[in-house]
């Protein structure tokens, strides 16, 4: 069995000073594939150069929402430089976070627009971070139409709703631990609905431990074991199966080499 953790923070300075210890325990579980996602100009530097350095590792590079607020023209060259690297997979983080507001709305919009086009103009998949701002991202990706040929809803902690809407436009649902969650009953229901060449699995570590590891407080790939046989037995799959499944999936939106 093997599982790629398709969104992970392995620069992350929860994680960064033991990254080889992460990925060996990462192995030993059974997840063998990792896109260790940027967020901003530095972090994404640092994911390629990791990506770089070991076997199926690969990079996505974006602004999150959070930092929009500090995204120049130059910021949007650099991004845009770095996402010709091969070992660039997707576009991401990326999206709208109206939580938080740590960036003004308009900022976020500028970034998000921004990064869709490179998105658009190099052929590469969209990862998405929506948090109290559904409707607008759909309706932002709405305006890009077939250009962003390939998104996926990251850390999808939506309803079935919102999950029908998310399918009914062709993207792609990505489950973290989350779905573990004792209180997490109506994102187990979304999941129920998402078929598997739709669905894929990640960790967003170093957040978010599943169960039965909610006490270990930094995440890391090694745990995405759990998430995965959480989602077997909701799908009522052997978890094998469910694993060669997703990891198919996750192999055709990212391009990834066959496995």
């Amino acid at each position: 069995m093997e599982l790629i953790d398709t969104h992970c923070h392995l620069t992350f300075d929860e994680l960064a000073d033991d990254v080889e210890g992460v990925i060996e325990r990462s192995k030993a579980a059974g997840v063998t594939g990792w896109i260790t996602v940027g967020t901003d100009t530095q972090q994404n530097q640092r994911v390629l150069q990791l990506a770089e350095r070991h076997e199926n590792m690969y990079a996505a590079v974006g602004i999150h929402p959070h930092d929009a607020k500090d995204v120049t023209t130059e910021t949007i060259s650099e991004l845009k430089k770095l996402a010709k690297n091969k070992k660039v997979v997707a576009i991401g983080e990326t999206g709208l976070d109206f939580h938080y507001d740590f960036s003004p709305p308009s900022d976020q919009r500028r970034v998000f627009a921004a990064q869709l086009k490179i998105a658009a103009e190099l052929n590469l998949p969209v990862i998405v971070h929506c948090r109290e701002a559904f409707d607008e991202t759909i309706d932002t990706l709405e305006r890009f139409g077939s250009g962003v040929k390939k998104v996926v809803f990251h850390c999808f902690g939506g309803s079935v709703k919102q999950a029908k809407i998310v399918l009914d436009y062709g993207f792609y649902i990505s489950f973290t631990g989350v779905v573990t969650f004792k209180n997490a009953d109506p994102v187990r229901q979304a999941a129920k609905i998402v078929p598997l060449d739709k669905l894929m699995l990640e960790t967003d570590c170093p957040y978010m431990s599943p169960e039965p590891m909610r006490k270990q407080k930094i995440n890391e790939p090694a745990l995405l074991i759990h998430t995965a046989r959480c989602l077997a037995e909701l799908k009522g799959l052997d978890l094998a199966d469910f694993a060669k499944a997703v990891t198919a999936t996750t192999t055709t939106f990212f391009a990834l080499p066959d496995r």
